[in-house]
């Protein structure tokens, strides 16, 4: 049997962990029984759950679509493209564990903040070091790849999975020294990411 695989299947597959992962963020906030004493301060200190929250909802929601203009582009997939979508869902399903530690370790102690901000973005530097090894991947294999797209194409998309690599280096770097300023500086990356996504440069694609 030839080694490709159709990609419908593998999208709905890849779909669905994104959306449970997504889901998972938010079961994780809540306000400690102690807090109900003062519910509008208990609702306030909860502020590194929300920090954690809508940095990882928004990289997620940013890997997905730039997930589906990797495979919108593809023809058929091979078993290394199958290898390396596994290897970043099993990455992007496992995202909620260090956002809860993330959200629970910030403002207390010194040194559980730097660890848990820093175990954190390691998981986002290797999120983006696998999604840009499958864009490469697939870049440099052009049967994979749609006729219609062009080779500007697959340099922009090349060119848009490239920096977040150099940018996670540089913020777990600063989480030695300044933990909470790296935690807001995911949230920029991730955000950054979400407003560079584009969809479709050839027109009339269906």
């Amino acid at each position: 049997m030839r080694d490709r695989w159709s990609t419908g299947r593998l999208e709905a597959f890849s779909d669905g962990v994104f959306a449970i992962a997504i889901t998972l963020l938010v079961l994780e906030l809540s306000v400690p029984e102690r807090g109900f004493e003062d519910l509008w301060k208990g609702i306030a200190d909860q502020w590194p759950s929300y920090l954690a929250y809508i940095t990882s909802f928004v990289t997620i929601g940013g890997m997905w679509m730039a997930h589906h203009g990797i495979f919108r582009r593809l023809a058929s997939a091979d078993g290394m493209v199958m290898r390396l979508n596994i290897l970043l869902l099993m990455l992007v399903s496992f995202l909620p564990f260090p956002t809860k530690l993330m959200a629970e370790a910030i403002d207390k102690t010194t040194h559980a903040e730097r660890a848990a901000v820093i175990f954190y973005g390691l998981v986002l530097l290797a999120i983006s070091l696998v999604t840009g090894a499958l864009w490469r991947y697939v870049a440099a294999h052009r049967d994979l790849i749609e006729p219609e797209v062009s080779d500007d194409e697959i340099r922009t998309i090349t060119a848009l999975t490239t920096p977040n690599i150099g940018f996670y280096v540089a913020v777990v770097l600063l989480a030695f020294i300044a933990p909470q300023v790296a935690a807001f500086g995911y949230l920029l990356i991730a955000v950054i990411a979400l407003f560079r996504q584009h969809g479709d440069a050839t027109p009339g694609r269906t």
